[in-house]
Formats: C-alpha cells, sequence, structure tokens
C-alpha cells in the first residue's frame, strides 16, 4: 500500500509554525526561513542563559566590592577572609545584605576580619 506522507509533513510544518510565532515576514510564513531562525533563536537562548549568570556576578561582585570598601576593606581581602573564617555565604546572598542590610554585612565583615590568635612560640 502506498504511503502518503501529508500528514507527518504538516505536523512538522505547524510546530515550525508555532515556534515561530511573534516573527516577521519570511520567518514567520516561510517553513524553511522559519526553521533557519528558530534554530538560530535557540542557539542565542543557550547562550545568554549562560551570560545572564555571568552578568550577575558581575553585579553581585560590584556591589560586594563597593559596601567592603565602606567596611574598610576590599572584596578580594573580605572573601579571603570569610574563607578562612569558614563563613560560607554565596555572592548572591552578600550581594543582598551588601544592599538591604547594610548592619548586618558589616557583622559578617567584622567576622571575617578576626585574627585567629596563634600561640606564640616557646624557646
Amino acid at each position: 500500500m502506498r504511503v502518503k506522507r501529508g500528514v507527518t509533513s504538516h505536523k512538522r510544518h505547524k510546530k515550525i509554525r508555532k515556534a515561530t510565532k511573534g516573527m516577521t515576514k519570511a520567518h514567520r510564513s516561510s517553513v524553511k526561513r522559519g526553521r533557519q531562525a528558530t534554530t538560530r533563536a535557540l542557539q542565542y537562548a543557550y547562550r545568554d542563559r549562560r551570560n545572564r549568570k555571568r552578568t550577575f556576578r558581575q553585579l553581585w561582585n560590584a556591589r560586594i566590592n563597593a559596601a567592603a570598601r565602606l567596611n574598610g576593606t576590599t572584596y578580594s581581602r573580605l572573601i579571603a577572609g570569610m574563607k578562612k573564617a569558614e563563613i560560607s555565604l554565596d555572592r548572591k546572598i552578600l550581594a543582598e545584605l551588601a544592599v538591604n542590610e547594610p548592619a548586618a554585612f558589616t557583622e559578617v565583615v567584622k567576622a571575617s576580619q578576626k585574627k585567629i590568635q596563634k600561640p606564640s612560640p616557646s624557646t
């Protein structure tokens, strides 16, 4: 028996037309151009999801650095001090504290700057 292929083609085309909703001109009306536009749009979306994470981390670092400098230290000294003091707050939360809770951020800075007293070497 002969197989007619219209159903699967129409299904594929319908899928592309649904994906190109909101696009203009040939990207919307032509299946071939629509497929190309959809592929490119998905590539950009994948790339930009990662870029968004990158830009947010830059923003958080800038906010932490600004708040750290108001408290008499720098970003790198603060992070190093937090690691030594075993304070595990991520940068997102630190930036949130720096902007909305300056007093709490100051306490974190103080806790990270405390020097661990080493016993003096006896000879």
